[in-house]
């Protein structure tokens, strides 16, 4: 099963129970607007951590009426950790970021005695629409890793592995990024991506087909592919693409969206619970997607019926 555009993660989304979404200092104007698109799509029962007053304020302004609506009462430094435990104790299920630094928000996250920490590593995964690309493009981990180590991509790799299989992707192909396909001393990127897609043959990443390294041309372009003569199981078909470092995902995410018009959606992996981490200058759309994704990780495959619904909305 692929989805081919948000389109169609909305529909598969609204068609399931709503999803309590614990939202930490949601005074924020933009947060507020997806939140109330997503309540009126039908996916969505926000719970708002922060001040009451601002709340109201902000909702007020951008004409969301919170009849109905859980409000808890807390101080800009006491939130996170009121919305985090909200989901560590079962109220809610998904978690998202309003009015607070990201790095005061994660520490909430991490915690380890009522946090959402797990034993694995926190990783950045980016789900883009892009014009003329036939399904949506998975890229991971262009936003909160900054140099992983090769420990540290396996963990990130799986993670991306992980929610793609709770999104309905049985078999995703996962491509390891580098400037080109040649395995070279010079070019330590090369080394890491084979040793990589070494781990995935021997079982050590497990539940897709991983293969680099591999240059993005011939990731996602069957026909660069075979006029380069490059045979590779994920050549022209990548679902997931593997950046060796903070600064190509983000140069790579950013040209996505400014140079190809594309939109982007995105959640924290790792945590106990989906977690919609999205920055400040991320559009109302944007974080609309985010909650969408993060509802439906949430879901996964546990739902009776959440195949499918998937199988029939994508066809």
């Amino acid at each position: 099963m692929q989805f081919k555009n948000f389109k169609q993660v909305l529909d598969v989304v609204k068609e399931l129970p709503r999803v309590r979404v614990s939202v930490a200092n949601a005074q924020d104007e933009k947060v507020l607007l997806a939140l109330k698109k997503a309540v009126q799509e039908g996916f969505v029962e926000p719970v708002l951590v922060g001040s009451r007053s601002e709340i109201e304020r902000v909702a007020w302004d951008v004409g969301f009426d919170l009849k109905g609506v859980d409000i808890f009462e807390a101080d800009a430094l006491v939130a996170p950790e009121l919305a985090v435990k909200l989901v560590r104790g079962g109220n809610c299920q998904v978690l998202m970021k309003g009015l607070v630094n990201s790095s005061t928000f994660l520490k909430a996250v991490l915690n380890g005695e009522w946090g959402l920490r797990t034993g694995k590593i926190l990783s950045h995964m980016a789900v883009y629409e892009v014009p003329g690309y036939d399904r949506l493009l998975f890229m991971t981990d262009g936003g909160l890793n900054i140099s992983p180590d090769i420990e540290m991509k396996k963990q990130i790799c799986q993670n991306a592995i992980d929610f793609a299989h709770s999104l309905g992707i049985t078999l995703p192909k996962v491509a390891i990024l580098s400037a080109n396909e040649q395995v070279s001393p010079k070019m330590p990127v090369t080394l890491e991506a084979q040793q990589l897609a070494q781990m995935a043959k021997k079982g050590e990443i497990t539940g897709a087909v991983v293969d680099g390294p591999l240059a993005l041309d011939i990731a996602i372009n069957k026909e660069a592919a075979e006029h380069k003569g490059i045979k590779s199981p994920v050549a022209g078909q990548a679902d997931i693409l593997l950046v060796p470092n903070i600064e190509a995902g983000n140069i790579l995410g950013k040209a996505i969206m400014y140079f190809a018009g594309g939109v982007m959606a995105g959640i924290i992996l790792g945590a106990a619970a989906p977690v919609v981490l999205s920055s400040r200058a991320d559009t109302p759309q944007g974080k609309l997607m985010s909650l969408a994704l993060a509802c439906l990780a949430g879901h996964g495959m546990n739902r009776k019926d959440y195949n499918f619904r998937c199988e029939q909305i994508t066809g």
